[in-house]
């Protein structure tokens, strides 16, 4: 009765955690269902909307220009992996390493130290941890929510014009988009920039909430990423058909994502086998569909052989 009492105080920062990173994974998604590229910058960009966004405010910079700057630093990291896979020809995945281990130097020079504090006001700020359980503007709850609400509608808009439809073509078929005429190198580019732009946002959100940046904040962020991408799915891809709703599943599978783990730390999981328990959580649900396959096949196979003896 204890745990689940504390589960429940602990539930709105867990709930706030997995917004703020639902964020991130719809940037994962991005690259890893519509382009259909494994993209690793994510570690490194996540850290530098981070670290733009906490060197910005402390600067007197206004919160939300802030915001769209430190998305602007993903978008150019984005492109850097972009241009060198599509101009340079390295695998996306090469790339994307390339990148998040140029962006760790970079993010050490943007803050001149490996973290830096949120010297302000709470109150001062857009969402802090402070506020979790205040219904105010400043709750992450809200604040997030809304602006998450806001990115899906905006992504459903983009990706039904021509241009988020040759990102989505290039993703599903590369060769028959280019046999279309549609740019695909430009829409490779373009989906990563966007992806990145996303992360580096949340990245900006999440140093606000915890008060402070930190060069390996974004460390493993792409196993969250995947893992809200994969538990998503699984949960509500037979239900959510829709392409704006798809993107809802993968916020609402970081949320779940972020009470699991909530749920096992107050169970007494040591804090030091995290990574290890969202590497396993991650490849629990990869295997989840490769099992139904496998079940199906052997269901329709013993099918086929009592109408055979029939």
């Amino acid at each position: 009765m204890e745990i689940l009492l504390q589960l429940f105080n602990a539930l709105p920062g867990s709930v706030s955690q997995g917004l703020i990173w639902g964020i991130m994974a719809i940037g994962v998604y991005i690259t890893y269902r519509i382009l259909d590229v494994a993209d690793l910058t994510v570690d490194g960009s996540f850290a530098t909307g981070g670290a733009v966004a906490v060197v910005l405010i402390l600067n007197g910079c206004n919160l939300w220009l802030a915001m769209i700057l430190a998305f602007v630093a993903g978008l150019i990291a984005g492109a850097i992996t972009g241009l060198l896979h599509t101009l340079m020809g390295i695998p996306p995945i090469l790339a994307g390493i390339l990148t998040q281990l140029s962006l760790y130097s970079i993010n050490l020079k943007i803050m001149g130290k490996a973290n830096q504090s949120v010297n302000v006001n709470q109150t001062d700020l857009l969402v802090s941890l402070r506020w979790v359980k205040e219904f105010a503007f400043h709750n992450p709850l809200i604040t997030v929510g809304v602006v998450l609400l806001i990115l899906i509608a905006i992504l459903y808009w983009f990706f039904g014009t021509e241009m988020g439809c040759g990102i989505r073509a290039t993703g599903a078929n590369l060769n028959m988009s280019r046999a279309q005429g549609i740019n695909t190198s430009f829409n490779k580019v373009l989906g990563i920039m966007i992806s990145n732009g996303l992360v580096a946002f949340s990245g900006a959100f999440l140093a606000q909430y915890q008060g402070f940046a930190d060069v390996k904040m974004g460390q493993g962020a792409i196993v969250i990423g995947l893992a809200a991408v994969i538990i998503g799915e699984a949960l509500f891809g037979k239900i959510f058909k829709n392409f704006a709703l798809r993107l809802l599943s993968v916020a609402f599978g970081s949320i779940i994502y972020y009470i699991v783990v909530q749920a096992v730390i107050t169970a007494g999981l040591d804090a030091n086998l995290l990574k290890l328990l969202s590497a396993a959580i991650v490849a629990i649900f990869l295997a989840i569909p490769y099992w139904k396959r496998l079940y199906s096949e052997k269901h329709m196979q013993r099918v086929k052989g009592g109408k055979t003896n029939a």
